[in-house]
């Protein structure tokens, strides 16, 4: 038995916190004394547990149960995903049937006729992690086809290797922030430090320490510049906002590299020694090749900035300590990873790279704990066991998979197939929450012969599911939360029972492997409590940083265990050793240099990722004259009030909406001369759909742009023409399109659209409530 704590912990994906009980009733989650800016997300979080829109048990949609009992072939199962009811079963017959219908694909169609979705954040939990928990489970039973890269930096995960030979800078291996704070004098974010992206972080958060981060750069005045459509993106004294044109990052840093270069400014030293290329980017720079210097002339022409201002900050750059970040959203648009080449090359031609505070980084502000010098832990996780099936797509190209199975696409040099996918278990995550082109995938969404999701609430994925499993969340299990970016280890205890008739994810699968005839090699002959104690003991006989982690048994009756970080990573620049022996310390690209001219990309021929960064028009912005029915550039960024569509549901997030709706933000010029005002509902709009979304006329948006964050559930009105989402989901305007052909990642941010007022009665939203369920059929408790 677990020993009983005398006080209980949860950890969250935004910070961790100490239940308190009212007459033993779990009242509040207060945040934890380490914490100096603890994020207010966690509010919502108690209410919610038992909202409307929890599942409280089993649920198979009609027309496919209805296929199922008659034994019809797949294709005879009537009624839409989405609009169905649903029937309530026993668990025993539902797993029944999942199991059954598993079976049935595999024996028909083999392995990788089954995609295993999963997302990773539904739990911070290292056991109860739903994504582990789905992949171990689908190998168990013989593979099945994976998805690689993630939506936050899919073209960066692709380009960055090219260019530096790993991913150090990128995901990990970043400069200290404290150092940056320490030792930088210009500061230019690319893409902001939003305050409210690094709220979160993947495993978990101890301390949040972005805030602390920009004071103590202002308390230096170093001169931080924010280049971004949106001027709150970095919240601190004394920013110079930059208002760019959106999608055009990479041809400012082309105008800047055209002055250092036509006033003798790089360091032709660093470039000789350390970098591979360079001549064939400096004439591109200089136009040699098409005629078309590029001047902070035609850069300023083409990102709205002033020539004089790029002419000052390329000078600014070179005068003084300099470092370079950009957020991870830049690469999030068409030809997404040329502002990432581009801002290494930059970086090294400006020579700092490996300096204390000079050189460059992604993601700092993305996510909480990018830049936090971290220890080299062993962390507690759960085997996914190995996957014998090969087949694998980009994960932003889930929908071209369903319209094209069969096709082949390219990716990182390589041709490959889209498999024919006929099952889909999604367990942890919300693709209709993260996905493009929401109404395009609702229609391929109808292909697959069986759909099963493992969810706790009657999300959009939920909605669109043949079978629903219920699933208990993380204040109704038991865990371990542990973060590398943190480093950190915290109990994270059940601090009420699972609502109504859920389980947890781990008790689903290890039902339906009993099914299969693979429990022993699933399950181990561990329960929950078992297995916490293996994976807490293995990730200490692991530790290698000479913190005296406590047994088992005192560790789960004590609170957060924080890992300071040693001398030696607070003080670890990028690049460093690289720096100074570039010989020894060689990178891993086929040069052993920073490849400003790639010759393996080049091979690949690739005209929308040639051999070094360069300025390609998108498809959609500001610039073309293609824009004129849709004028405003639509930047669909993380919310304020929740993690992704996490909690969207709770009383939190539901207070920071106009009208219950999504809060939009437009400049006042453009909204004047729509003749909008602040706190009106307003109907966005582009060729691929339309959503109503609350006003807020707002002086941080530049003109032209209009912001709506992404995180409201997809609740479209079907008996409109173009699916009206009554909610807010910008996702119905944003193309489903690739950054490249290098890397397939996602290119929301590519994406003009146009607003107007709403007219006429407001639709309600029904998102929120349970859908619609067969009365006539009850559902008996089982004993």
């Amino acid at each position: 038995m677990l020993p009983t704590p005398p006080r209980r912990y949860l950890g969250t994906h935004w910070g961790t916190y100490e239940a308190n009980y009212t007459e033993q009733r779990l009242t509040e989650l207060l945040p934890i004394a380490e914490d100096p800016d603890p994020s207010p997300i966690a509010q919502g979080m108690i209410v919610a547990q038992d909202a409307p829109s929890r599942i409280e048990r089993p649920a198979l949609r009609a027309g496919f149960l209805e296929r199922v009992r008659n034994g019809s072939a797949p294709e005879a199962q009537t009624g839409e995903r989405g609009r169905d009811t649903f029937v309530e079963l026993p668990w025993e017959e539902a797993l029944d049937i999942a199991a059954l219908e598993i079976d049935r694909v595999i024996r028909t169609y083999g392995n990788h006729a089954i995609f295993g979705g999963s997302y990773g954040w539904a739990s911070a939990g290292r056991f109860h992690h739903a994504q582990s928990q789905v992949h171990r489970f689908l190998n168990g039973i013989g593979g099945y086809t994976r998805s690689v890269q993630n939506y936050s930096y899919a073209a960066a995960d692709v380009i960055v290797p090219h260019v530096i030979g790993d991913k150090r800078g990128l995901v990990s291996g970043h400069t200290p922030l404290h150092r940056i704070a320490q030792e930088t004098d210009t500061l230019l974010l690319f893409g902001g430090l939003p305050h409210k992206n690094a709220q979160v972080s993947s495993g978990g958060i101890s301390r949040h320490i972005l805030r602390d981060f920009l004071d103590e750069v202002s308390a230096r005045d170093a001169r931080i510049v924010s280049v971004s459509p949106i001027s709150d993106d970095t919240e601190c004294a004394g920013v110079e906002w930059l208002p760019i044109r959106p999608g055009t990052d990479t041809a400012l840093m082309l105008g800047i590299a055209h002055v250092l270069i036509s006033e003798g400014l790089h360091d032709k030293g660093f470039l000789s020694t350390h970098t591979v290329g360079f001549e064939r980017l400096e004439a591109y720079v200089l136009g040699h090749g098409d005629n078309v210097p590029k001047t902070a002339s035609w850069a300023a022409s083409i990102t709205d900035i002033p020539e004089t201002d790029i002419v000052a900050l390329a000078r600014t750059l070179a005068a003084t300590r300099s470092f370079i970040m950009v957020a991870w959203s830049l690469q999030r648009a068409r030809f997404g990873e040329q502002p990432y080449w581009m801002a290494i090359a930059l970086a090294a031609m400006l020579g700092q790279i490996g300096l204390p505070g000079g050189g460059f980084g992604f993601g700092y502000g993305s996510t909480n704990g990018v830049g936090f010098p971290n220890r080299n832990t062993g962390m507690p996780a759960l085997s996914q066991l190995s996957n014998p099936v090969a087949d694998f797509i980009p994960v932003a190209r889930i929908a071209d998979c369903l319209a094209h199975p069969g096709e082949t696409y390219d990716y990182n040099g390589q041709t490959r197939t889209y498999p024919d996918l006929r099952l889909i278990y999604w367990a942890g995550g919300n693709p209709f929450h993260h996905h493009q082109d929401l109404n395009r995938f609702h229609d391929l969404w109808q292909r697959p012969e069986t759909i099963i999701v493992n969810e706790s609430f009657w999300t959009a994925t939920a909605r669109r599911a043949d079978i629903v499993f219920p699933v208990a969340t993380a204040l109704e299990r038991n865990d371990i939360v542990a973060a590398g970016r943190d480093s950190f280890i915290t109990p994270s205890h059940a601090l009420r029972p699972p609502f109504a008739d859920s389980r947890t994810d781990y008790e689903i699968f290890a039902a339906l492997a009993e099914r299969l005839g693979t429990i022993a090699g699933f399950t181990e002959g561990r329960d929950e409590e078992a297995w916490l104690r293996t994976m807490y003991d293995a990730a200490l006989s692991s530790h290698s940083s000479g913190a005296a982690l406590p047994p088992f048994d005192e560790f789960w009756k004590g609170g957060p265990f924080i890992l300071e970080p040693t001398e030696e990573t607070r003080n670890a620049e990028l690049f460093a050793e690289f720096r100074r022996d570039p010989e020894r310390a060689a990178l891993e690209t086929p040069s052993g240099k920073i490849e400003l001219y790639s010759e393996t990309i080049a091979a690949f021929g690739y005209d929308d990722c040639p051999g070094h960064p360069v300025w390609l028009e998108p498809d959609e912005w500001l610039g073309s004259d293609r824009g004129t029915a849709y004028p405003l550039h639509l930047i669909s960024n993380q919310p304020k009030s929740k993690l992704h569509s996490q909690y969207d549901a709770g009383p939190h997030a539901r207070a920071d909406k106009i009208q219950g709706r999504e809060r939009l933000r437009l400049n006042p010029a453009d909204a004047q001369s729509r003749g909008l005002i602040d706190g009106q509902v307003v109907k966005i709009f582009n060729h691929r759909g339309a959503c109503l979304a609350g006003l807020e006329v707002s002086e941080a948006i530049r003109p032209g742009v209009v912001q709506l964050s992404t995180g409201a559930w997809f609740d479209p009105d079907y008996s409109d023409a173009h699916r009206l989402c009554r909610h807010g989901n910008p996702n119905v305007l944003t193309k489903d399109m690739p950054t490249s052909r290098l890397s397939q990642g996602v290119a929301a941010m590519t994406c003009l659209v146009e607003v107007e007022a709403f007219e006429g009665p407001l639709p309600p939203i029904t998102v929120f409530e349970r859908p619609s369920i067969d009365s006539s059929r009850i559902y008996k408790e089982e004993k």
